[in-house]
Formats: C-alpha cells, structure tokens, sequence
C-alpha cells in the first residue's frame, strides 16, 4: 500500500470551489488548505501506477493549477527491497565464516571502482524490486 501527500495549488478566487472539489473526489482525501490556494490532500494506491493515475483525476479538476506528490510511503516496496537486501550475498560467504584463516584471505580490490560496485549495486536492487 502507497501514501503519499500531494499540494494542490488554485488561485485564492477559486479556492472555495477547488476545496469543494476536493472534499467530494472520491481518489483523494482532503486535510487542509490556508488563504493563498494551497490544499493539502493524500492518496492511497496499490502502487505508484495507481497513485498516478489518481494524481491526474486531480490535475484535471478544474481550476487547479499544480498538484505536486511531496511526500510518499510504500509499505509493500519497502518490504520487497528490504527481502532482496537480506536475501542477496552481498558479503562473500568467506568473510562469514570463522573457521577461515584470515592469513589466506587475499585482497584484491580497487577502493576507486568501490562507488561504481556501489552504483551497480542499488541499480540490481533497483531493478529486482521493479524500480525503474
């Protein structure tokens, strides 16, 4: 399940009415909005394909200038990445093995080319949790 907060932005003239809008959307729920046309709302989704969908039913309600996601949380990504971390071989089986004779552990690696494993890294994550 996604949350996420969106600012919704209308000329103070049409306020009232945007905030009517709002408060009748069945894909948003309203919380607040102050004298300048700013309105915050939220919306629920599946996943971010949902979200977005619903984003643009409000986008075209009329007279709303922008509606901007500022913050958002996905219950489920969160746990299918944190799966993938726990689940990956990120550290050498070697390196947890305590019988190994550390005499015998050889480096060979490149603290240059460390960021672009890094980089790699979070992309394959990235990519197994479906994150484009």
């Amino acid at each position: 399940m996604n949350i996420s907060s969106i600012v919704v932005q209308t000329m103070p003239k049409f306020l009232d009415e945007v905030v009517e809008s709002l408060k009748n959307c069945e894909v948003c729920d309203y919380h607040l909005h102050d004298e300048k046309g700013r309105i915050i709302i939220t919306i629920e989704g599946e996943d971010v394909s949902e979200e977005l969908g619903k984003l643009k039913v409000i986008e075209a309600i009329p007279h709303v200038i922008a509606a901007d996601m500022q913050m958002a949380y996905s219950e489920d990504e969160l746990d299918e990445n944190i799966k993938v971390i726990n689940e990956s071989d990120a550290v050498p089986a070697v390196l947890n093995d305590e019988n190994v004779d550390i005499e015998r552990v050889v480096y060979h690696g490149d603290l240059k080319k460390r960021d672009d494993q890094l980089q790699e890294f979070a992309k394959d994550l990235s990519n197994a949790s479906g994150v484009k």
